[in-house]
């Protein structure tokens, strides 16, 4: 399998390539703010056709992109429906502060075709099984994405899980009590070696989220501290 991620020009957002193999299609996970030209690169790199753009949830740093990546090559843009008015009008999931940054600066148009995600369940796109995993908390309709990858199994966290901390809940559609059932019932029952791709910062792994992360103790337990993403 081929995986390749790079952070996005604004905010760090991570998007991620994922093939099974050089030369085939492709989808992609995450277009945000400014990545057309190094995505283009990386397609070009590793001769890939994407046919499929997965995001991890409706938020405009994550699928900023997704209009032009997908109208480029006729791609189906994939959301949950929980989230899927976010695809509309991003503006309905900013902050006060975002709104103001970004409104009325920034054109929007959604994609032309999208499909809604399965609640749980699997999907088989570009050649790839991919588990989709409902985990509300940071947005209403927030995924994480899996896969079998060939030395681990692979889980594309989006804004759920982070490398010692969790995606912000106090953004509109946020919970954090939904968030803190995500952690507990679709994060902690994964496996320790699983390595996960996150929406921001450096991949990590659950054993070492399990060990570490206080949002994770938290939902084993532990003190519940106050900040995140």
């Amino acid at each position: 399998m081929l995986v390749a991620g790079f952070p996005a020009q604004a905010f760090g957002t991570n998007c991620y390539v994922i093939a099974p193999a050089a030369g085939e299609q492709c989808v992609v996970v995450d277009p945000g703010i400014g990545v057309v030209d190094a995505l283009d690169e990386v397609l070009a790199e590793h001769r890939l056709q994407p046919v499929a753009v997965l995001l991890t949830h409706g938020h405009l740093d994550h699928t900023f992109s997704v209009t032009p990546v997908c109208g480029a090559r006729g791609a189906t843009a994939y959301i949950h429906p929980a989230d899927r008015e976010l695809l509309a009008d991003p503006a309905k999931g900013l902050s006060a502060d975002m709104t103001a940054l970004f409104g009325g600066r920034l054109p929007w148009t959604e994609p032309d075709d999208v499909a809604e995600l399965p609640d749980g369940g699997a999907i088989t796109i570009a050649g790839l099984e991919i588990t989709v995993d409902h985990a509300p908390g940071h947005t209403g309709g927030s995924v994480m994405f899996r896969l079998p990858g060939d030395d681990a199994p692979l889980c594309f966290s989006g804004d759920v899980l982070f490398a010692g901390s969790i995606g912000r809940t106090d953004l509109p559609g946020g919970s954090s009590a939904a968030m803190m059932t995500s952690l507990r019932d679709k994060v902690l029952p994964l496996a320790d070696e699983t390595i996960v791709l996150p929406g921001h910062g450096p991949q990590t792994t659950i054993g070492r989220e399990r060990a570490t992360n206080p949002y994770l103790r938290e939902a084993q337990g532990a003190a519940f501290p106050t900040r995140g993403w």
